[in-house]
């Protein structure tokens, strides 16, 4: 039986998008080349600024170049879409609507998984870039679980934001793995029973912070979910 091929909406930024393949093949069960996943990619950095259109309202709509790529990712053979990107779920019932495959949420996967892995979480402590906390991306899906979302303070969020925004150039090193570790150490000082990584630029650096507390990484939630959807297992996404 034929495997199910996903298309990657990415290039948001491109580090990213390559960051989140590398999360697919390690959690790929394979013992050969057959074995591993089939990934369309459009990896598309000239996407309009999302910080221009969400933060500053001067910038052009995303939306139609996201449709535009995930129309093209089906027609190239996609089975089902993901999109490499937390902010870009703004759009998301718009690149849904755009195709007639599914298109995998990672919020909701996330924050699902956090409330399957602790159901008894009350306040989460969300690290992400402004244009993922201004619209409520998480805010409507933890609040209707019963959870508090924390965020960082004014000057630890600035200090994300240029750590975002350094990723985004490539290259990137200690200080912003400093930045993105403080911020949490903050969350949970605050309160927060768990941690979210939710910015994909944030996942590229997010490995062994060394947290206190459980951390749920959004683009490892969606590597898994890809695999799963893939080759199947009891938790297997269904897309029949």
């Amino acid at each position: 039986m034929k495997e199910k091929t996903v298309g990657i909406i990415g290039g948001l930024g491109p580090e990213a998008t390559v960051d989140l393949m590398t999360r697919v093949i390690r959690a790929t069960p394979a013992r050969d080349d057959q074995d591993h996943i089939r990934m369309l990619v459009d990896c598309n950095p000239q996407v309009p600024s999302r910080v221009k259109a969400i933060l500053e309202g001067t910038g052009e709509d995303p939306a139609p170049h996201l449709e535009v790529m995930a129309r093209n990712l089906a027609s190239w053979g996609a089975d089902f879409l993901v999109i490499a990107c937390n902010t870009a779920h703004l759009y998301f019932d718009r690149i849904q609507a755009a195709v007639a495959i599914p298109v995998l949420h990672m919020i909701d996967l996330t924050v699902d998984q956090v409330v399957s892995e602790r159901p008894a979480t009350r306040k989460a402590g969300l690290l992400a870039s402004r244009t993922v906390i201004r619209p409520g991306l998480y805010r409507a899906a933890f609040q209707q679980r019963g959870i508090d979302l924390l965020h960082p303070s004014s000057v630890l969020q600035d200090q994300l934001q240029r750590a975002i925004r350094h990723i985004k150039t490539g290259h990137h090193g200690e200080s912003e793995r400093e930045a993105l570790a403080a911020a949490g150490r903050e969350l949970v000082d605050q309160g927060a029973e768990v941690l979210i990584i939710a910015c994909t630029e944030l996942s590229v650096i997010g490995e062994g912070l060394g947290m206190k507390t459980r951390v749920f990484d959004a683009s490892q939630v969606l590597a898994e979910a890809i695999v799963r959807a893939v080759k199947g297992g009891k938790n297997k996404d269904n897309l029949s």
